[in-house]
């Protein structure tokens, strides 16, 4: 037996052993944790074996995981490189092809194949979404997207060079780099660039349509702040906030302003509160914008973490819309007059995006849109967003 094959077996028992519990990424680290056996190469087959199985989402469910994998395998390489030994010579001639060619091979062997059955909700995404482009960037591992922050664009392009890592420029600070790409020690991370999806880096396209008048300091709250990203990108592109931060999680909260530090933003009021209760703990102010990046069911990121996708259940979309709805009510009341509320989700799911912008307009008549739009990832190889500008009326 090849030792890919030994790989494609050892894949196989992990995944009988996975329920999606926690992420891919963390069991498979804690497994070969407990495995010192495995050598940097045989941990990378064994994970993309993985991860292929689960790309292949709902469809070709009934049959066994080695089928499963072989097939997400041809679907997501242009060439089969060293997995040609795992395939039937008809397979290989059938490779160097696009890839509706290859899905179209895949039909003939294997009739019950339907593309759809991949994310087999496709009647409750957005129209504005592009079916099958969506479904086939499943078979994609998204690339490292970094965010150049001003003042640093030449000397992070320069590090980036000398150290022959490749990659390819989307917009003057947006770069796209290989998935595996390193780059602790070769960039002063957070404070000359952020790691930042290219599609949560065109919410500043957003951003830039928000405007005062005459107004030397800009009360700014990020409500459902996580890592901090989007605060520091908001503040790349308005300049001059009065920060509060705000997240369910205390630890969070800590990291962030870690973060913060490094991104030279020194002063912030960080806030812990759940703003799905009907009574939450609230800052005692009204805000000129609030960025809203909902907790949602992040359909657009499953190419990074597509089990995920095998384990959805569609329960978990009500679950999250009525959550997603809970925050955007509490929040409404902190818009100031001529302020803004900018709403995000990672979803393509209309009952994410279309319906909670249509539920917040419906919360108060002083409120009228800007923009919305979805951020369409999957032609870079990044991640699928919606983001919405709302408008308090002065």
């Amino acid at each position: 037996m090849s030792y890919l094959n030994q790989h494609l077996q050892t894949a196989i028992g992990i995944i009988d052993g996975y329920d999606g519990a926690v992420p891919l990424a963390a069991y498979l680290k804690n497994h070969f944790a407990a495995n010192k056996k495995y050598g940097s190469k045989d941990r990378k087959n064994i994970s993309h074996c993985c991860y292929a199985f689960f790309r292949l989402g709902h469809a070709l469910k009934k049959h066994p995981a080695e089928q499963r994998i072989r097939v997400s395998i041809f679907l997501q390489s242009k060439e089969p490189g060293p997995w040609a030994i795992l395939f039937e010579h008809s397979w290989l001639e059938a490779w160097s092809v696009s890839i509706d060619q290859r899905i179209a091979f895949v039909k003939t062997a294997y009739p019950d194949f339907q593309l759809t059955e991949v994310f087999p909700w496709l009647n409750q995404i957005g129209k504005e979404v592009d079916q099958i482009a969506f479904l086939t960037s499943a078979f994609v591992q998204p690339d490292l997207f970094i965010r150049i922050r001003p003042g640093h664009h030449k000397s992070v392009i320069q590090k980036i060079a000398d150290q022959q890592i490749p990659f390819s420029q989307i917009t003057p600070n947006c770069l796209a780099l290989p998935s595996t790409s390193k780059l602790d020690g070769i960039v002063s991370m957070d404070q000359e660039l952020v790691v930042q999806d290219a599609s949560s880096q065109k919410i500043a396209q957003l951003l830039e349509q928000v405007k005062f008048q005459k107004k030397s300091r800009i009360q700014f709250w990020d409500c459902c702040a996580a890592s901090g990203g989007k605060t520091i990108l908001t503040q790349d592109v308005l300049g001059n906030l009065e920060i509060t931060v705000s997240d369910i999680r205390s630890s969070i909260l800590h990291n962030l302003s870690h973060r913060f530090q490094r991104a030279g933003i020194q002063h912030f009021h960080p806030m812990v509160t759940d703003l799905s209760k009907e009574k939450p703990s609230l800052p005692q102010k009204q805000f000129d914008l609030i960025f809203c990046d909902v907790p949602c069911t992040g359909n657009g990121t499953w190419g990074r973490t597509p089990e995920q996708l095998y384990f959805f259940k569609e329960s978990s979309l009500e679950t999250y819309s009525a959550l997603q709805q809970s925050i955007l009510k509490n929040v409404i009341p902190l818009i100031a007059p001529g302020g803004y509320l900018l709403f995000s989700t990672c979803s393509v799911f209309q009952a994410e995006n279309a319906s909670n912008l249509e539920y917040l307009l419906q919360q108060d008549n002083q409120l009228t849109l800007i923009d919305a739009q979805y951020l369409m990832g999957y032609g870079i190889k990044a991640d699928t967003m919606y983001a919405a500008l709302i408008r308090k009326k002065s």
